[in-house]
């Protein structure tokens, strides 16, 4: 657990670095003790992105801070919905449903999301280019 479990920046935890950017989880049962959702800031560079996947049994929230990009999300039926999206946009995920975000634009993207319940984003660790940074980093 982080030493200010109320008040963290991405600087301040580990994050999981792939070959598309980075997830620093700042809200989660083993960073601040949180219990029914965990959540984190992810960096997307320049044209990449995170392919098509889903979180059995969990929905989630993406929140674009900063940059643009597509997003995908699955309908009720498995169409994908692609749609450009941009600093403010707020997507939300139904439970289980397939989704896929790439940045489109010139600089990085950065995303806020949230799972809940808490604990889909560690089977990201079992991804062939997962590894853990350390913070700050």
């Amino acid at each position: 657990m982080v030493k200010d479990k109320y008040f963290i920046y991405p600087k301040d935890v580990s994050a999981f670095g792939f070959d598309w950017g980075k997830l620093s989880l700042t809200v989660a049962p083993e960073v601040n003790g949180a219990s029914r959702f965990s959540g984190g800031v992810v960096e997307l560079p320049s044209g990449e992105g995170h392919s098509r996947h889903n979180h059995p049994g969990a929905e989630e929230i993406i929140f674009v801070i900063s940059g643009e990009g597509e997003q995908m999300v699955e309908d009720e039926t498995g169409n994908p919905i692609t749609r450009k999206v941009a600093s403010g946009c707020t997507i939300y995920v139904p439970e289980s449903r397939f989704h896929s975000t790439k940045n489109t634009g010139g600089g990085p993207m950065l995303l806020f999301v949230v799972y809940s319940p808490a604990g889909p984003e560690l089977a990201l660790r079992d991804l062939p280019d997962f590894r853990l940074l350390p913070p700050g980093f």
